[in-house]
Order: structure tokens, then sequence, then C-alpha cells
């Protein structure tokens, strides 16, 4: 049996409202029957707001009169009192699309190998029969598929294909890292670097004034050489006495 969501103050409203005994109510909150009898002695939960289980589609007065005639019988909910949640089906496409659609797989599986059925088929709204076909070659109209990006043909958000890529990298283990370029296996080659010029001296005066001078006259020196005279004998060596 399922209580109700709010059991103290569905128990609230029924001491105030109704002649049930304190076992049914403990009963149908899921309540200790002297917690009950503390509510109605405004002993425990004093102040509170009740709650009424009939509008809450917990409760039917056809029962609270029916408990009330018989205080031996138990308070049954009432029946689908809690909204199914509706399943949410698969994600419809526009038939004018729908034609798109194998060039959109076509484009996912080559761009993106890691990403599986389940989410090649959520992401565009296909069936995992077309995908495999499709990665196998055998689709009937294998030949006019051309793969193009499923955000440029209208068939899924960038947002959502963004997502589904970083699901599927996250899951495989292949999240890409900032390229840092090839690992050099040696130390860097050196750049050879060319000297700096060499700063010109600044002119000071006397500088200037030695560049004004003028320049000493070179005196030529011609040595004349007779040809006809004999040559000088030269003394001979002298023995190295022992």
């Amino acid at each position: 049996m399922t209580h109700p969501l709010m059991p103290k103050a569905t128990a609230v409203w029924l001491v105030e409202n109704t002649a049930l005994s304190f076992e049914q109510i403990a009963d149908f909150c899921g309540l200790h029957s002297l917690e009950v009898q503390a509510i109605a002695d405004d002993e425990v939960a004093i102040g509170m707001q009740g709650l009424d289980p009939i509008t809450a589609g917990e409760l039917t007065m056809e029962e609270i009169e029916r408990c009330q005639a018989d205080p031996g019988t138990r308070l049954n909910p009432a029946e689908n009192r809690t909204p199914v949640a509706k399943k949410k089906g698969a994600r419809y496409t526009p038939v004018s699309k729908r034609q798109d659609r194998p060039d959109a797989i076509a484009w996912l599986i080559k761009n993106y190998p890691e990403m599986s059925d389940a989410q090649i088929s959520k992401l565009i709204g296909t069936t995992k029969p077309t995908i495999n076909s499709i990665r196998e070659r055998s689709h009937w109209n294998i030949a006019n598929i051309k793969a193009q990006n499923p955000v440029a043909l209208g068939l899924c958000s960038a947002e959502n294909l963004e997502k589904s890529v970083a699901i599927s990298r996250a899951r495989a283990g292949t999240t890409h890292a900032p390229n840092r370029g090839p690992k050099e296996d040696g130390p860097a080659p050196s750049i050879p670097t060319t000297p700096a010029p060499k700063p010109e001296p600044v002119p000071t005066a006397e500088t200037v004034f030695v560049e004004q001078l003028p320049a000493p006259q070179e005196e030529t020196l011609a040595i004349e050489q007779n040809t006809d005279s004999d040559p000088i004998a030269m003394p001979a060596p002298e023995e190295v006495k022992e």
C-alpha cells in the first residue's frame, strides 16, 4: 500500500474533517496510532496546515464514508492517483528531411567513428539497421549517399552534436588534447645569430680638429743601385775552436 506524499498534513486534515478512527488514519498515512492521537491532542504538528487527500487525488469521499460507517475497515487509496510519466518517444524528423538522414549518418560514421549506434539514432532520429547498412555499405542507395553535416541539413542542433561527441569521446577515452607539435627526440637545433653591427663612434671636437689638419707629404727616397760595382766581399766565418 502506498502512503500519501505528505502523511502528517494528510493526517491533520483527516482528524479535523472526518470521523475516522486513529487506527484507520494511521494505517492510511503510514503513521503510528499514538502519533495520530498526539496530532488530535495538539501535541504534534501544531499549527500545521492540513492537506486534503480528496483534492490531491489520493482518496475519494465514498471511501471515507464507507470507513466511517465501519471502523474495522481500512482506507483504500484512489486508483491511478499518481500520474504515469509519458515515455519519451523517438525523435520526430519532418518528412521533407528524412531523405537526408543517410547523408548525415555517413558523415557521423566518417568523422566520429567512436559514436555508438544508439547515439546516432537518438541524435538524428534513425534506426540501428539503417546505420549498420550504411556502415557496411549494403544500403540500397549507397551509390548516391554523400556525407553531409547533420547540423547543416537541419537534423540536429550544433549543441546536441557537440554534447554527443563529448560523451562518445569520454566513453572511448579518446578526448583530444591540445596540439603541442611533434615530439623532439634530440635537443633543438641552435639558430645562428648574426653579430650586431658595431656602433659608429660619435665625433668629438678633438677628432673633428684632427681631420681638418692637412696630411703631411711623404718623402720619396730614390735608392740608386750601381749594377757595375763589384760585389762586396764578405769575411769568411771564423772556425770555432774547441
